[in-house]
């Protein structure tokens, strides 16, 4: 009986006015269509690309720090993963050591040098199966806050140029 009336109060809680309810991502993934809707919701520029290879990227920004979100995994138009990523031109001054550094203490996003030795920042967002906005609002968060700190550790104070 007391479980009937704890599961009863919970249904209550959860029903309530105003109870906050996590926003399912739709089934399959996003399309770039709604990614660029997503970002915008968020307050930042958003535009679907085209790379020289004719893949479909989309280029973003935040205080000054541009970045793009690639997609992966696509089926009918939907996406189940997709990347946030941006690479700096550095004329090649950043080797393994320093990114190795920086992914031994980072952990969330990973960073890597180039054939000719520029650094790029990565973090991967699996779409698929199930998820809400609110975790990839959260993953976003977790990629601009390691942007800006990367940005910072390889001493960059000019838009990205890749």
């Amino acid at each position: 009986m007391k479980s009937i009336l704890l599961a009863a109060a919970a249904a209550m809680v959860l029903l309530a006015p105003g109870a906050a309810m996590a926003k399912d991502l739709p089934q399959g993934g996003l399309t770039l269509e709604e990614i660029v809707a997503w970002l915008k919701a968020d307050g930042l520029p958003a535009e679907i690309k085209t790379a020289d290879d004719g893949a479909k990227t989309i280029a973003s920004s935040f205080d000054g720090a541009a970045f793009h979100v690639y997609v992966y995994d696509c089926k009918d138009g939907r996406c189940g993963s997709l990347q946030f990523s941006e690479g700096f031109d550095t004329k090649g001054a950043w080797g393994p050591d320093p990114i190795n550094t920086w992914n031994r203490e980072n952990r969330w996003t990973r960073a890597y040098a180039d054939k000719v030795n520029d650094p790029w920042i990565e973090e991967d967002v699996d779409l698929t199966p199930g998820g809400t906005y609110e975790i990839l609002d959260d993953q976003l968060a977790i990629y601009r806050s390691a942007l800006t700190k990367f940005r910072t550790y390889i001493k960059w104070d000019k838009p990205a140029s890749k």
